[in-house]
């Protein structure tokens, strides 16, 4: 894919949003339209947000999932990208559920009605899939202990898993920066220069994500 000129659609909680940079141009879309020439590098991340439906769906923006906001990006973007799950393990309240779901109640379901959607919005142009980053305590089976957790005993790499088989599904592409950023939190050195709080990146963690998403667009 040529990103010369593109207009790119981030997709994601966070991370995406900006959480953990100094300021917005540090923000890992924001140096990837930078670095690679970008026309646009639309910005849908939101905090707290996760890709399946909660059982208490609040007013909050958190609250509003990927399988409610997919529909309201650029319809006219050159390419999609999803960074998610890391909130589904940290403190979703929604079910595994099972592989042949079709429903954003269930985790299963909502990454097939996601990536379905998404197909189905963007035929014929890149979709890329992002698994979530490791993060301290990724196996602890109370998540990050912030809020409503239903799936206890649950590691993050679980959700990492069915991400990549739902993708495999979809003939999506898929950037496993779980296995492949190189940030791995349980490093001291990485968590002070890259990962602080265990969960968002720094600047420097923003541009090496914005580095590795960027070269494996141009790939496709």
């Amino acid at each position: 894919m040529i990103l010369q000129g593109a207009v790119v659609n981030f997709l994601g909680d966070s991370i995406t949003e900006g959480v953990g940079a100094s300021c917005v141009e540090n923000r890992f879309p924001d140096v990837m339209a930078r670095e690679f020439g970008l026309k646009k590098a639309n910005n849908y991340g939101v905090s707290g947000s996760r890709i399946a439906r909660q059982v208490v769906v609040t007013q909050e923006p958190y609250d509003r999932d990927f399988c409610m906001r997919f529909s309201e990006m650029d319809a006219d973007a050159d390419a999609v990208v999803v960074f998610g799950g890391t909130n589904d393990y940290g403190h979703g309240e929604a079910p595994l559920g099972q592989p042949g779901d079709f429903t954003p109640a269930t985790f299963w379901g909502a990454c097939r009605y996601l990536m379905d959607g998404l197909l189905t919005r963007y035929p014929g142009k890149p979709v890329v899939i992002v698994t979530p980053l490791r993060r301290l305590n990724e196996t602890d089976p109370g998540g990050d202990g912030t809020g409503r957790k239903l799936n206890a005993f649950v590691p993050l790499n679980a959700y990492r898993e069915i991400l990549m088989q739902s993708a495999f599904e979809y003939s999506l592409p898929v950037l496993d920066l779980y296995a492949t950023s190189g940030i791995q939190p349980e490093n001291p050195e990485i968590l002070r220069r890259l990962l602080p709080d265990g969960l968002h990146p720094s600047d420097a963690g923003h541009a090496l994500i914005a580095r590795r998403i960027g070269a494996f667009l141009q790939q496709l």
